[in-house]
Parts: C-alpha cells; sequence; structure tokens
C-alpha cells in the first residue's frame, strides 16, 4: 500500500463535512490513511475493498503511476497558469484528446473544476447560445424529478432530490421538472434497460405546451441517474427525448459526470445508448479523481453560434481562475492514457455480464425490493425501517466497511460503482462481502 500511516488526528472538530452526519463521524471516525488499486488502507491498518471508486471518480483505480509521475512532474515545471487571455500547452492537448474520445459530433471542450461547474457552465452556454441566435426568449430550464447535477444553485435547482433543494430558498426561478422514470411496480429486477416507461418522456411535450417552446432553453438530464439511487432509463426513453428537443429548438444536456470515462463500458452514455445531446457535462474519471477538474463537452454547431463579431472581442463571459490547470491537465492526460494502456473501458464492458450476474445473485436475501443495473454499476434497494428511513442502508454502510468493504448509499439504495480493473476474484469477494451484510440486517 501507498502508506501505513495510522495516526487519527487529534482535534476533528474544525472539519465541517459534506454530505455527512458529522456527530456521528465524530465519534466513531473512519479515517483512510493509503490506497492502491482496488484498495484502501484504513488508519487501523485494514485493507478496504473499493466499491465505489471513492466517489464515482477512481476509474482507474488507486495510486496509479502514470498519473502519479505526470502531476508529480508538471508541479515542478509549470504549477499555474492564467486562463484568461492566456495559455499553456497542456490544455489544449487535454482538450484535443477529449474531442478525439468523444463522439463525432463533439468538437470542442471548456474546462471547469467540478461536476457541479460544468452543470453551471453547461446551463448558461445553453441560455447564451440561444440568445446569440436570436431566441433571448428562451431562458427556462427544464430537469427532471430525482435528478441530480451538482450542489450549486444552477444544479439544484434543475435537480430534483428534495433534500438538496428544501433548505435553500427559492432558487432558480423559470424551472420545471420532467418526472422521474423509477417505476419498481413494473420494472423490479430489470437487467439493463427497463422494458416500460418511455411514455414518460412524452411529459416533456406537456412542459412545453404549458411553457412555450419559444421559453425553454434547455433540458438537463442523466442518462443513467447515479446519485439517486441508479436509475436506469426505460428502453427508448432517451431517443424521444432527443426528438422533442430536437423539434422544438431545445437544447439537450446530458450530465455525464458519473457515466462518462468507461462506466458503462463505452467513453460515454451519449456513445453507448447512441444518442447525442448538444452538451455534454464531465467531472470525476477526467482525472481519476486525483485533481479536481470538470469540462463540457460541446458540438461544433453550439460553439460556432459564438464565433461572430469582432475577433478581439471575448466570446462568452464565463469561466473559472482554475480553468484548465497544469496540474489538473496534466493529470487529466495521464489518465486518458492509462484507460487506453490498461483497455479499462473494454474491462469493464466485459465483465458487465459477469458483474450483473454477481449482482442478481442476491436478490431474495432480506429486505432487498429491487436490484438494477448497466455496465459496471449497480444497486439494490432496501426497504425502509417504518418511521426509521435511511437507517437500514447506513447500517449496512457501516457493518460493509467493518468487513472491509466500501459501498456508497443514498436514501435505502446501495449503490456500487467499482474501479474499472476489477477482475472477477474481486467482484466476487465484493458479493461474497456485501451477502454477508445482507443476511445481518434487522
Amino acid at each position: 500500500m501507498a502508506s501505513d500511516r495510522s495516526a487519527v488526528p487529534n482535534d476533528l472538530s474544525a472539519f465541517w463535512m459534506p454530505f455527512t452526519a458529522n456527530r456521528q463521524f465524530k465519534k466513531a471516525p473512519r479515517m483512510l490513511v493509503g490506497a492502491e488499486g482496488m484498495y484502501y488502507k484504513t488508519a487501523d491498518g485494514r485493507d478496504v475493498l473499493d466499491g465505489t471508486a471513492g466517489l464515482w471518480c477512481c476509474n482507474a483505480g488507486h495510486a496509479k503511476p502514470r498519473i502519479t509521475e505526470a502531476v508529480r512532474a508538471q508541479v515542478a515545471e509549470l504549477d499555474y497558469a492564467p486562463a484568461f487571455q492566456m495559455g499553456h500547452p497542456k490544455a489544449f492537448e487535454l482538450a484535443s484528446a477529449l474531442r478525439d474520445m468523444a463522439p463525432a459530433p463533439f468538437e470542442h471542450v471548456f474546462f471547469t473544476n467540478s461536476g457541479s461547474e460544468s452543470v453551471e457552465t453547461a446551463l448558461k452556454i445553453a441560455i447564451a447560445y440561444q440568445r446569440a441566435r436570436g431566441q433571448g426568449t428562451r431562458t427556462r430550464l427544464i430537469g427532471r424529478e430525482r435528478g441530480y447535477h451538482g450542489v450549486n444553485f444552477g444544479g439544484i435547482s434543475v435537480g430534483g432530490i428534495v433534500n438538496n433543494r428544501r433548505f435553500f430558498g427559492s432558487l432558480l426561478t423559470g424551472v420545471d421538472h420532467m418526472p422521474h422514470t423509477h417505476l419498481p411496480e413494473k420494472n423490479a429486477f430489470s437487467r439493463g434497460q427497463p422494458e416500460h416507461g418511455a411514455y414518460l418522456a412524452d411529459e416533456l411535450e406537456n412542459i412545453i405546451a404549458l411553457h412555450g417552446a419559444e421559453t425553454i432553453a434547455a433540458v438537463i438530464v442523466e442518462p443513467m441517474a447515479g446519485s439517486t439511487g441508479v436509475l436506469m432509463p426505460p428502453k427508448g426513453y432517451l431517443e424521444k427525448l432527443r426528438a422533442i428537443t430536437r423539434k422544438h429548438g431545445i437544447i439537450l444536456i446530458f450530465d455525464e459526470v458519473i457515466t462518462g470515462f468507461g462506466r458503462l463500458g463505452s467513453s460515454f452514455a451519449a456513445e453507448h445508448f447512441n444518442v447525442m445531446p448538444d452538451l455534454i457535462t464531465t467531472a470525476k474519471g477526467l482525472t481519476n479523481g486525483v485533481i479536481p477538474m470538470g469540462a463540457v463537452l460541446a458540438t461544433g454547431e453550439i460553439h460556432d453560434v459564438f464565433m461572430q463579431g469582432p475577433e478581439h472581442l471575448i466570446e462568452l463571459f464565463h469561466g473559472y481562475t482554475y480553468s484548465g490547470n497544469p496540474v489538473a491537465s496534466a493529470a487529466g492526460l495521464a489518465t486518458l492514457e492509462t484507460y487506453r494502456e490498461e483497455g479499462l473501458f473494454e474491462n469493464a464492458a466485459a465483465l458487465a455480464p459477469y458483474w450483473e450476474n454477481a449482482l442478481h445473485s442476491l436478490k431474495g436475501l432480506p429486505h432487498i425490493t429491487d436490484i438494477r443495473n448497466m455496465g459496471l454499476i449497480g444497486a439494490i434497494e432496501l426497504e425502509p425501517i417504518e418511521g426509521e428511513p435511511t437507517k437500514r442502508a447506513f447500517t449496512a454502510f457501516l457493518d460493509a466497511y467493518e468487513k472491509g468493504l466500501m459501498i456508497r448509499t443514498t436514501g435505502d439504495i446501495i449503490a456500487l460503482s467499482p474501479p474499472l480493473m476489477i477482475n472477477k476474484a474481486q467482484i466476487d469477494e465484493l458479493f461474497g462481502k456485501l451477502a454477508d451484510v445482507l443476511k445481518g440486517l434487522v
């Protein structure tokens, strides 16, 4: 392992932890001090199998030599360069590499620092694009119930996870939501895309009729919704969304912060489903989680509308201090090369059937109400404890950690997304440990 450090900080009070039950954690901290390959090392010296690729981001596994060395060399060569009216080579190299990896319509890359920033950027590009082409009345944004698009105000406005929204006021105005696609009464225990639910896309036509197409700038969806509990798109659903948005001149944004970079066995979900949006948001797997970085992929049609007027004028008044940061760019280039060298997308595609069978072998264990999967992603939905929602899954999370397995929970759903370097023996280890956890739930 990369580290044998075992000390736990003697003061945990200063760090206000994100999306964490802070008081519970600080009474019994779960401290990670090292990582290599498929495993984390804990402060008490145990190896923990990473069943979540960190937080959906360490797609290549941990401590990859090419990425580590690229970051080390870049810090020594050029630590920072401004992105406004200046450039450095690696940002352009990474943009070209992303263009070459992406499906054909996507020719341009706008760099951000996270998935949340990628979403904000895509929403702003969509509204600005409509204005630039003479459609300035198109400012309304359409999201989806149970959607997760990061935690900035734009993202939680178009997002549809209740607790992410309810504490933060009125959010952006001019936002509406389509229904989510989770139909457990018809699609429980589906393998891959469920059969029922394509008709849910038709609700977009009703929203368009209500507000008028001339008011709507963009629709944003996760092609496969991850953070809400792994919800698969029904067969035909994404195709319908694409047809409706194209018919009405509305920009379609795919939020691929989770599904990008091999998670479904293809570079992007747009390629996997063969449905091409107008903008794709990315982050997480772009740098293997090593350095914060995100990107928005845009078609040539979107980009070129902005490239009008005098050449000395700024075309888009948007960006970040760290857009295309040199160290992050170096990490991104090394990450994409690692994916290619190790054949990790191909490994994910090849192992997907084995993963599916192992996951669905858990059917029949106590409290399981649904299992669903696609690529190297899986979800196990548990029956909530009456009066104590989320407690059963959180208990499973704690027990799994003690048994040497990291899982992720959202509500009463267990979500799994291992590094793409996983092998069959490690899949067996993962589901063996998880089965022991589930058998012990009360």
